[in-house]
């Protein structure tokens, strides 16, 4: 039996990935640094290995991943080159036959032609991005010159249930959710017109399921897991307040201003990493060489997030 492993196995993508692992017949063991339960409950965990290992305390983490000699490693929670260099020297002795990195659309930073192609030359905005987009190149050349296994995958804006999704106004805080709900106004940056890339979970999951059935296509490439559309701040509040049966009242505000108006510097940052990365991100090389097929549109899965929100008491709705 094929051997994988997963690290980060109880994240938002191992929640959704390890099952679907399991349910295609391999041997998945999930890496966590405690025991955590996954966000989504299903039978298929029952079947699953645990390895309990902190990348960030333990200096024998790559050893120890390594020892365990799998074909393949799924790695959802490299945020450094230097651990991603780590673990790769680590894994080149073993038997390993694919490791498939967790990038990110971050990486790409401004887009200067749209869709964005996964393979394209990115120019990062922040070190996460500078971090995600190194371990990328590094990556393609090993690939390239020493033939080593490996396939980048480069999720969007991760979402479902259980935790907190980008708003409306382009970062985490769910107040916004609760003022559309009571009706009143929301007043958004700029035009609202800038992008976020909401993509559920479960769709992102398939993209790495893919990549590992569709192996010797997969190698070498770099594939974006988003949804098939992006939706801007404004259509994004717009179906917000026909979510909850509300009359949309839409105000907008230039950015220094909305800036101000916000009063809280750290989501304001957050917001402007968000839609200054405004664009598409295209999905063509995962539909043709991976046949990802989404099953979820942004506005859907925003819904789905939300109706967690109710479900969980932490925003209400008459």
């Amino acid at each position: 039996m094929t051997k994988v492993i997963v690290l980060g196995g109880a994240g938002h993508i191992g929640s959704y990935l390890v099952p679907q692992l399991v349910k295609l017949g391999y041997d998945v063991t999930a890496v966590t640094r405690g025991k955590h339960q996954p966000y989504v409950t299903d039978s298929a965990w029952n079947q699953v290995q645990h390895l309990y290992l902190d990348r960030q305390q333990d200096p024998d983490f790559a050893a120890k991943v390594a020892a365990e000699n799998a074909d393949i490693v799924v790695d959802l929670i490299s945020f450094t080159l230097a651990d991603t260099q780590a673990l790769v020297t680590a894994l080149q002795p073993t038997k390993l036959s694919h490791y498939i990195f967790c990038s990110s659309v971050w990486a790409h930073g401004r887009a200067t032609t749209l869709p964005a192609d996964p393979n394209a030359v990115k120019h990062p905005l922040d070190e996460y991005g500078r971090q995600k987009y190194q371990s990328e190149l590094y990556l393609k050349q090993l690939y390239r010159e020493q033939g080593f296994p490996a396939t980048i995958i480069m999720p969007g804006q991760i979402s479902g249930p259980g935790w907190n999704i980008i708003n409306p106004l382009g970062n985490a805080k769910t107040g916004v959710f609760q003022k559309i709900a009571d009706g009143q106004p929301v007043t958004l940056p700029n035009f609202g017109m800038e992008t976020l890339h909401l993509v559920h979970a479960d769709d992102v999951a398939q993209v790495f399921t893919n990549a590992i059935t569709h192996r010797n296509v997969a190698l070498g490439e770099s594939f974006h897991a988003v949804a098939a559309s992006s939706i801007t701040l404004y259509g994004y509040a717009q179906a917000m307040y026909a979510y909850f049966g509300e009359q949309a009242q839409i105000d907008f505000l230039p950015w220094p201003e909305w800036t101000q108006q916000l009063a809280d510097p750290a989501a304001a940052e957050h917001t402007y990493y968000h839609i200054a990365r405004s664009g598409q991100y295209s999905i063509a090389n995962a539909q043709k060489l991976l046949d990802y097929q989404p099953r979820y549109t942004p506005i859907e899965v925003a819904e789905i997030a939300v109706k967690s929100y109710l479900d969980r008491g932490i925003i209400h709705h008459g």
